[in-house]
């Protein structure tokens, strides 16, 4: 049997995991209710105070996609570890490293559709200003998901026959994702207000130097992490 290519084998991949979501649903769903629980509760912690809430939006939406991302990348490798589907899938003609790519784009795809959920209900809650630049912030959004499901691949590929791997993956993703989430938190904070310096283009190319980062590292040592597994 001919080998299938990286870009080829990564589609299939990532096509595998859109169709498994789209039958069950049950990670969006669950990551969905999270995060909107985590928005409501920062909310009602800060008070009434409008000003103080619209000047922390950026960070509260960013933490609830943090919190459930923890569910979604645990997820992620849960049923190729149930029957040892993670070996079929070894054993098939297909580069370990498209299954990283496949892996970190449905991850990635996933909680940017969850952010995308998560800005209409920040506007209601936080009292922000979406058309300020629109497509800054959805790239701003996009480039921090990435950042999150890219490591987040890998971790949760390691973790995934640990007994407790619920407790180890965020242990072993949170400290390598603050700067990450530093850069994002501040290239939303700019997309949806006033911008008088100018420092949003710099961020979000932070934000792209981490996620090239995260992506080579990965896509270096996968191979070796599904290996040891």
């Amino acid at each position: 049997m001919r080998p299938v290519g990286l870009v080829r084998g990564a589609w299939l991949v990532l096509k595998k995991d859109w169709q498994l979501e789209w039958r069950t649903r049950a990670r969006l769903t669950a990551t969905v209710f999270f995060s909107l629980s985590t928005l409501l509760l920062f909310s009602f912690a800060m008070g009434p105070g409008i000003d103080v809430l619209r000047a922390h939006a950026p960070g509260y939406l960013w933490l609830g996609i943090l919190f459930a991302s923890i569910l979604s990348l645990g997820e992620s490798f849960r049923v190729e570890a149930e029957n040892q589907s993670l070996t079929g899938l070894l054993l098939a003609p297909v580069d370990a490293r498209s299954i990283f790519l496949g892996k970190v784009l449905g991850n990635a795809t996933l909680l940017f559709a969850l952010g995308l959920l998560l800005l209409p209900v920040t506007v209601a809650l936080y009292d922000v200003d979406l058309t300020r630049n629109p497509g800054l912030l959805l790239l701003a959004l996009g480039l921090g998901c990435l950042g999150i499901a890219a490591p987040g691949t890998v971790y949760s590929a390691m973790s995934s026959n640990a007994r407790a791997r619920d407790v180890m993956l965020p242990l072993l993703l949170f400290p390598v994702l603050v700067p990450m989430l530093l850069a994002a938190v501040s290239a939303t904070k700019f997309a949806l207000m006033k911008d008088v310096q100018e420092q949003l283009p710099s961020w979000l190319k932070l934000l792209t130097a981490f996620d090239l980062i995260y992506l080579s590292v990965g896509f270096l040592v996968f191979p070796r992490v599904v290996e040891d597994d």
